[in-house]
């Protein structure tokens, strides 16, 4: 729950150069845009095929009692670092709010975007983290994982196909 946290607090970074306007400074640079878009795609690839050759992997919980507990601080940083460092979400915050956000748009209002946005991101990853980590959902995520890590695969793939190629 504490690295769900630390995700959520990680969209901060992400939304504070969005909003600073690195986000159009680079949809204006046409050299820029294009180098972001084709580390995007490739990373995009490369994490597909990544997907595609992994071997078959079960989600285990048991023994994780026995397992040394990091302390929250250790949680909370992990998340953010894992979240600040994520080129999927600096390439999702910089192409949403290039698009949606404006240089005018009142400081009150990005205050209150960027509140709502760590939020949801802290509580979509609570709620993820105790699914996972329930007997009944793990029982049946394990009978297709296998199958759902190829088909995630070939999606990201053809994602990563369709942003190379894909025009201003």
């Amino acid at each position: 729950m504490y690295s769900a946290l630390g995700l959520g607090l990680g969209i901060l970074v992400h939304i504070t150069y969005s909003f600073v306007g690195i986000g159009f400074v680079i949809a204006k640079s046409i050299l820029l845009f294009n180098l972001i878009k084709f580390l995007g795609a490739g990373y995009l690839i490369y994490i597909g095929v990544m997907s595609l050759l992994s071997q078959s992997s079960k989600l285990e919980l048991a023994g994780a009692e026995h397992r040394r507990e990091i302390s929250k601080t250790s949680a909370i940083r992990m998340g953010f670092l894992t979240n600040v460092t994520n080129p999927k979400a600096t390439l999702f915050f910089l192409s949403l709010f290039t698009l949606v956000i404006d240089p005018s748009t009142p400081l009150f209002v990005k205050l209150i975007m960027g509140i709502e946005m760590t939020v949801v991101t802290s509580l979509w990853f609570m709620m993820v983290a105790f699914l996972v980590s329930h007997h009944f959902i793990k029982s049946r995520v394990n009978k297709i994982q296998h199958f759902s890590e190829k088909f995630i695969g070939v999606v990201l793939i053809g994602l990563g196909i369709k942003v190379a190629l894909s025009h201003r």
